[in-house]
């Protein structure tokens, strides 16, 4: 279309009287055009004209409306992506097209296709109402850079959010962080709200949610009310999950640094203190921290006795006196093997009792992922090693001596080594 300034000149032109062959002798404007715009009647902005060329996508779109139609049954994460669509095509027809068609073909279809509940709608939080959710993120514990599972736990009426730092997700740490949260805050909220995280509990079919015993127990301690969202609607939660990623983007960049993850996890509740202090809310203009007493004074009273997140397991020993939990294998003492023993799982440790005898027989710390080596107390291992000296130089013990004592018991004749093994162990 001709610029509207030139369409300005002609009319203004042909209102004064100049001819029409007059104006059409200046660059780029012909008679036809002259009479085009000097004879029109309705100027009204009319508006843009689709003048989209065809393209080489076009002869296989029943294909791909059909692939997008029937990703409306299927979760949002689990649909054709533009990437999908053209790899789909190049694969399984004859299309030759480039890539950068099919992101236009898949946009304007999905634009065309929506339906009023595609939408989002504003929602209006409760003081006191929070929102939880794991995020992953990378840290130095011990020395070491491990993947450090923050459990982030947002209240969406301020925009207020706390993170302490887990090894895992599994229900005793979903429980453990935000006990530690509320002991932070000084208050517990009257309901959180939350996805089927790993540790929550399971949802079936129907999209029932059946809660782990552990956090089962937790809800009920603490007289919380959980709702669980559809895990593929983020909105749902959009709070947490933006403090997610703030989280990866700015509070863990560059990687934080502690000794455990006990101690990383107060570290960052005093950074969020920080940050919410000098923070603005992005509607109210004040200080995060400020809203934040709104949220504080809906709080539920911290009860009496603080939870403790433990899952109790029977375990049968093994010929070594070895159990298992959590496909990791924990030493009990080979004089236990064949008993079935009581194990107290925490979120930081497992420990061992006899039941029969009623006494703890060995601690040790959690073990996450899948350990090779069995861990084992050398002095539950003395035992076996002593009544078997000639096992010393294959125990799995032995890298746990001093290097001078290994050192001297792997000089040490057969009748020397026997002894000093028993000596040892009765120590």
């Amino acid at each position: 279309a001709m610029p509207m300034p030139k369409q300005q000149d002609i009319r203004r032109l042909d209102r004064q009287g100049v001819s029409r062959s007059e104006i059409a002798r200046r660059p780029d404007v012909d008679r036809a055009t002259v009479a085009k715009y000097a004879d029109m009647d309705d100027m009204t902005p009319k508006p843009p004209m689709d003048r989209r060329r065809g393209s080489k996508i076009d002869p296989y779109a029943a294909l791909v409306d059909e692939w997008l139609e029937a990703d409306r049954m299927l979760p949002r994460k689990q649909r054709h992506t533009a990437r999908r669509v053209h790899d789909r095509l190049r694969a399984e027809t004859g299309y030759d097209g480039e890539y950068t068609t099919t992101p236009g073909y898949v946009r304007r279809w999905r634009e065309a296709n929506r339906s009023g509940s595609d939408g989002y709608g504003e929602l209006v939080w409760a003081p006191g109402v929070a929102q939880i959710d794991f995020g992953v993120a990378k840290a130095r514990i011990a020395g070491g850079l491990v993947d450090d599972h923050c459990l982030v736990v947002a209240f969406p009426h301020s925009n207020m959010w706390y993170v302490t730092s887990l090894p895992g997700e599994n229900a005793e740490c979903l429980c453990h962080g935000p006990v530690e949260v509320f002991e932070h805050i000084g208050g517990v909220p009257p309901v959180i709200v939350m996805d089927n995280a790993t540790g929550a509990g399971r949802r079936n079919a129907r999209g029932e949610v059946t809660p782990a015993a552990v956090f089962d127990a937790f809800l009920a301690h603490h007289r919380i009310d959980a709702r669980f969202c559809n895990p593929y609607s983020g909105w749902g939660k959009g709070a947490v999950e933006n403090a997610v990623g703030f989280l990866r983007r700015d509070l863990m960049v560059p990687p934080l640094e502690a000794e455990t993850h006990a101690q990383l996890g107060r570290i960052m509740l005093d950074r969020c203190d920080a940050l919410a202090a000098s923070s603005r809310h992005y509607r109210r203009g004040t200080a995060i921290g400020d809203v934040f007493g709104e949220d504080r004074a809906a709080l539920m009273p911290l009860p009496s006795t603080t939870f403790d997140p433990i899952r109790w397991e029977s375990r049968r020993a093994d010929k070594y006196g070895q159990i298992d939990i959590d496909s990791n294998r924990y030493l009990a003492g080979a004089a236990l093997h064949g008993r079935t023993l009581l194990a107290a799982i925490r979120w930081d440790g497992v420990q061992i009792t006899d039941p029969g005898a009623g006494e703890i027989v060995a601690r040790y710390p959690r073990v996450y992922g899948r350990s090779q080596s069995t861990l084992q107390d050398p002095g539950l291992a003395m035992p076996v090693l002593a009544a078997k000296p000639g096992s010393w130089r294959e125990s799995s013990i032995r890298p746990d001596f001093p290097e001078d004592v290994r050192a001297w018991l792997d000089e040490a004749d057969s009748k020397r080594l026997a002894q000093s093994l028993r000596s040892i162990g009765a120590a």
